[in-house]
């Protein structure tokens, strides 16, 4: 009980994390509490931690978003949460598991091996937007983990680095806050889970004002390999235990 408290309070604090502007530090979250409990029962626990902290995040960052992506990604975004909740009966907890392993994998291999050659930033575009849009709303939904989706389309872009935060920090309130209903239909919230959430609430607000500090302060680069190495541990550590349940 001991240990899991500690790595609850490290999962609320990386949500923190990455509603301060770090979002692929959230992707961290559900794989560490998929470890003590079923992958659906951690992200339904998340989502009030999320939720709280996404407020924060707006605030932080009010005044610095995309526009013209919110417009096209947070009704894609929306539509991927109803597909996820559609077919939430159809995925098993070893399918889930292996989903976020592999997607873990993936999009560290992808950040590891991809060519370093300069491209010309990219604008904004809808067929794009709505696919990925869709693709992250989905994986949050499942996961909490729209973070790389997000990322495969917002980065080409080449914004300015509070600019692609602050998007990504609406973005996901948004999308949370559309996943409350399925989320209680699928598996409604008790008094322990409620309970359960509030005690990790002071851990998420102090991830998010950290966040929003690191994203100013600490170069890219540093950061992100250290956190890419954590998600890269944890998706092998899913997807074993996952294969050894066969």
């Amino acid at each position: 009980m001991e240990n899991y408290l500690i790595w609850a309070s490290i999962a609320a604090m990386l949500v923190g994390l990455s509603k301060g502007g770090l979002p692929t530090v959230g992707m961290l979250s559900v794989p560490i509490l998929s470890l003590f409990m079923s992958p659906v029962k951690a992200a339904v626990m998340l989502l009030p931690i999320y939720v709280i902290s996404d407020m924060v995040g707006i605030w932080l960052y009010r005044k610095n978003f995309s526009a013209i992506n919110l417009k096209i990604l947070i009704p894609a975004g929306v539509g991927g949460v109803i597909v996820g909740w559609l077919t939430a009966s159809m995925v098993s907890d070893v399918a889930v598991k292996l989903l976020i392993g592999f997607m873990g994998i993936g999009f560290c291999l992808n950040t590891w091996l991809k060519r370093k050659a300069q491209q010309a930033a990219r604008p904004a575009d809808v067929k794009k937007g709505v696919f990925w849009g869709l693709v992250a709303g989905f994986t949050s939904f499942i996961s909490h983990a729209g973070a790389p989706p997000f990322q495969v389309y917002m980065l080409p872009q080449k914004l300015p680095k509070t600019e692609f935060s602050g998007t990504a920090t609406i973005l996901f309130a948004i999308i949370n806050a559309a996943k409350i209903w399925p989320y209680q239909q699928l598996r409604p919230y008790g008094y322990d889970d409620l309970m359960s959430a509030a005690v990790l609430i002071p851990f998420a607000l102090i991830g998010t004002v950290v966040g929003a500090y690191l994203t100013k302060k600490i170069a890219d680069v540093w950061f992100y390999k250290l956190v890419q190495f954590g998600l890269f541990v944890v998706s092998v550590k899913l997807i074993v235990d996952a294969v050894s349940s066969f």
